[in-house]
């Protein structure tokens, strides 16, 4: 299949308008707002959680329909692995494993995020419908990505990740200030090429060069994250690093990963990205109701 070119649209496409709302609405949420559920569907043989679950398209489909469902406001469709051992592919098999999914999830209620590095990728999944661009090297690997984003208005995810996949091979330092410091390039990236600031989102890349304990460490500092002014996403799910504290297997670490979120949320996280929709739709709304209940005060609230 081949890709589409790259082009500039119509004057007036702002196909990220949807999500820029959708974050307006978690910021006037005050201490009680609830974090968005982002649902992966991974169509993919090789991802390091689901690979080849749901390399059917029409599979990959009705999973998403059923994450949406289950309240997942986001549905990242991604069409490569970024596990450590994964094996490239190119943008035309990229693009020929994501399309379908998208144009097939063109009537669920979630917004479609095109999880890609490649902007010709990202350009003909945006055509399709996608919405929000999550580029894992957070617009600082491929140059045509940043203005593919801007000339469609699309969100954008931006992820740290100083270039190594996995955690055998950790970054240098402080997690938390390399994260920032990094955050800093690809946010003046996003300026540059006209990106909308009201639709831009930052993410601490959990597992994508880190160390277990410098994983542990983003998670304990992570309302450090949030001194940028940007919505910061929490993806923990399924992790290698939570096998390495409970001993599970990818499958086995919903409630670790539910742990995590579950503090990640409580430092303020916008966004959590997760393979188990229903379970944190629950408790990202039970995490808003204890965050929220300062609010009451000393007033005697309604017997429950």
């Amino acid at each position: 299949m081949a890709v589409p070119r790259v082009h500039a649209p119509s004057p007036d496409a702002d196909v990220g308008a949807g999500f820029a709302a959708l974050l307006n609405q978690w910021r006037e949420g005050g201490p009680g707002r609830t974090p968005i559920v982002m649902g992966v569907v991974n169509v993919t043989p090789d991802s390091f959680s689901d690979g080849g679950l749901f390399l059917d398209s029409g599979v990959a489909v009705e999973h998403g329909r059923c994450l949406a469902g289950e309240g997942a406001a986001i549905l990242d469709i991604g069409g490569e692995s970024t596990r450590g051992n994964a094996t490239a592919v190119t943008a035309e098999e990229e693009v020929r494993r994501v399309l379908p999914v998208i144009g097939g999830l063109q009537a669920a209620s979630a917004a479609i995020s095109i999880d890609t590095m490649k902007a010709e990728v990202a350009a003909a999944a945006i055509a399709a419908g996608a919405r929000i661009v999550n580029d894992i090297r957070g617009l600082q690997g491929d140059p045509e990505l940043p203005q593919v984003a801007a000339r469609h208005g699309a969100g954008v995810i931006a992820m740290h990740n100083p270039g190594l996949l996995g955690s055998s091979k950790p970054m240098e330092g402080d997690p938390v200030a390399g994260c920032l410091v990094y955050f800093e390039r690809s946010l003046d990236i996003a300026r540059r090429a006209g990106i909308s600031e009201d639709r831009i989102v930052l993410d601490p890349g959990f597992g994508f060069g880190k160390s277990l304990e410098q994983n542990l460490e983003l998670l304990h500092r992570f309302s450090e994250l949030n001194q940028l002014g940007f919505p910061v996403l929490a993806g923990t799910s399924r992790k290698s690093f939570i096998g390495k504290v409970t001993g599970r297997e990818s499958h086995e670490r919903l409630i670790g990963t539910l742990v995590t979120n579950v503090a990640a949320a409580f430092a303020g996280a916008a966004i959590v990205r997760v393979h188990d929709v229903a379970e944190h739709v629950d408790a990202m709304r039970m995490a808003a109701a204890i965050r929220g209940a300062g609010k009451v005060g000393a007033s005697a609230g309604t017997p429950a």
